[in-house]
């Protein structure tokens, strides 16, 4: 028997002590369903009875459940709507959470009618977290400058196979640190967007919350709006970002001698920042984790990343190695099976 089936047998048994306890009869052989994939080692079960119920295996040596619990609870208290922790056992790595079902934002991204309402309520929530005071670990430069390596290490290198970063990586590494740093520091998420957001009541449900740190007051923004798995047009997430950042300073969140100007430099380079790690993090998805899907994804966080190097004389230099070097690899089968 693997590790994984052991472990879903402890789940299985697990939950069903939990519904038992509940006064809940369940069938011979029961077994909990898969409910949905994830970017980590967690995996998602689901009870499908009345009430149902979603089951977390977490397992302890590769993730610890209890900063779920402990984001959940501030969370709650500022009026977001996240999974209830009915039950937990963090030295086994099990959580008995409540169910908000399967719909994703992302599943509704094709009925323009419906994406305005959708993100203004997800603004809404957004600006209620940031004012969260919380005392998490920070976001800083060393965890920055870690994110952005994956970008040389894991894609480059191992899913490139292209040896030798560009000299000038170093420098825009420093860049990106010192854009992060200088902005207001609030509540982070830090993977706030169309498939950590359900269509729930109130709307929208949070979930997957638990790397919250202190960080950047763009960040989750732009997690948002540079989605890595749906792009928006460029002229729509200008209009949003200029909003929020009026709807901060309204809010007293941010000083009202932070130009627009300075609020879309600080987004560009915070979603530069982020989707060199993306980059990275799907490639080290595909070839140590086995999880090839996240492939697919790649492409569009280059072109983020290509636009932002077309947008800022600063990084013109890395946009033609860029186009030079990488998407050329890009298109070979050889290096990227899409």
């Amino acid at each position: 028997m693997s590790a994984n089936d052991s472990r879903k047998s402890a789940v299985d048994a697990w939950a069903q002590g939990m519904l038992e306890d509940r006064g809940l009869k369940l069938p011979q052989g029961f077994s909990l369903q898969p409910a949905s994939d994830d970017a980590s080692f967690r995996r998602y079960f689901r009870y499908s009875g009345d009430p149902s119920f979603i089951f977390v295996d977490a397992p302890p040596a590769m993730e610890d459940s209890r900063p779920f619990i402990i984001v959940a609870a501030l969370l709650a208290s500022a009026g977001l709507n996240v999974p209830d922790v009915y039950e937990h056992d963090p030295d086994n790595g099990f959580m008995m959470i409540k169910d908000f079902g399967e719909d994703l934002y992302f599943d509704r991204l094709d009925d323009i009618a419906q994406i305005e309402p959708l993100y203004q309520d997800a603004f809404s929530a957004l600006a209620k977290m940031q004012q969260i005071p919380a005392r998490l670990d920070p976001y800083n430069e060393i965890l920055l400058h870690d994110e952005m390596n994956l970008f040389p290490e894991w894609f480059l290198a191992r899913q490139l196979d292209i040896d030798r970063a560009p000299n000038m990586l170093g420098e825009v590494f420093r860049l990106m640190i010192t854009n992060a740093t200088s902005q207001p520091q609030v509540f982070v998420h830090r993977d706030y967007h169309c498939r950590n957001l359900m269509v729930a009541e109130p709307n929208p449900g949070v979930i997957d919350f638990q790397d919250a740190v202190i960080g950047p007051i763009t960040y989750d923004l732009v997690s948002l709006l540079k989605d890595c798995y749906h792009k928006f047009p460029t002229d729509q997430i200008e209009r949003w970002v200029l909003a929020y950042r009026a709807r901060l300073v309204m809010a007293g969140q941010l000083e009202a001698s932070v130009s627009e100007t300075t609020f879309m430099r600080w987004f560009d380079f915070m979603g530069f920042q982020r989707h060199l790690k993306c980059a990275g993090i799907f490639s080290r998805l595909n070839i140590r984790d086995g999880k090839p899907g996240y492939l697919a994804d790649i492409p569009l966080v280059l072109q983020y990343l290509s636009e932002v190097c077309e947008r800022y004389s600063e990084l013109k230099g890395f946009g033609a190695w860029l186009q030079e070097n990488v998407m050329p690899r890009m298109n070979s089968a050889e290096y990227v099976r899409l």
